[in-house]
């Protein structure tokens, strides 16, 4: 699959995870500056990554990614379009990436709990990662007043809340997605800062058709 994303070119081989709605909402919601350090949790084949280069300049870029075609893909990605980068093979929950050096972390995550039946395949159930983990890993990779904004289920959401919390990482922006005013959010976008001040903006209800 290949896909203009703004000035760039993204190609998604088969057993990539594929480029959706959640992910371009997630690419225009989430805080990016100039000059930031960027680390993706999870980053598949770099999706996140184009989407972000198109709205800052001069970004760091660090991914991580367990499945070894969209380490490559992600590699590619990158090196096609232009951009320097690091693509970690890795396991986000054993990193030897050194703690407290990003400015944001960005994830969309396995959204189903292990054992919850749900369908979607590995690639959206927490067997390798659940939830708490994720917001482990990222509390320790940000620095302190760092940004980690990710995607997830609106079912989820006091989960959501509650582990990031846990992890000293507060809530400063919501979002919710649905496919149009009359339908019920399919994603909620979350922002949180770490060791932030109490304090969450809510956001006007995005569309499908808008983002």
């Amino acid at each position: 699959m290949t896909e203009q994303l703004g000035p760039y070119v993204l190609e998604l081989p088969d057993g990539v995870f594929p480029l959706g709605g959640d992910s371009l909402a997630l690419g225009r919601f989430a805080t990016v500056r100039g000059g930031w350090r960027v680390c993706d949790l999870g980053c598949g084949g770099a999706t996140l990554l184009l989407l972000l280069a198109g709205r800052a300049q001069n970004l760091s870029f660090t991914g991580v990614e367990l499945d070894e075609t969209s380490v490559q893909a992600a590699r590619d990605n990158l090196r096609r379009n232009g951009l320097d980068g690091t693509i970690l093979h890795s396991d986000l929950r054993q990193t030897d990436l050194p703690g407290g050096q990003f400015d944001l972390v960005i994830s969309n995550p396995p959204y189903f709990a292990a054992g919850s039946g749900k369908s979607g395949g590995s690639a959206r159930h927490e067997e390798n990662c659940s939830l708490d983990q994720l917001c482990l890993a990222a509390k320790r990779l940000l620095k302190n007043g760092g940004r980690f904004a990710l995607c997830h289920r609106p079912e989820r959401l006091c989960d959501l809340m509650c582990a990031l919390r846990e992890h000293g990482l507060e809530p400063k922006r919501i979002q919710f997605v649905a496919h149009s005013p009359s339908h019920a959010p399919s994603t909620v976008l979350v922002e949180a800062v770490r060791q932030g001040r109490p304090g969450l903006d809510v956001l006007p209800l995005a569309t499908q058709n808008v983002i």
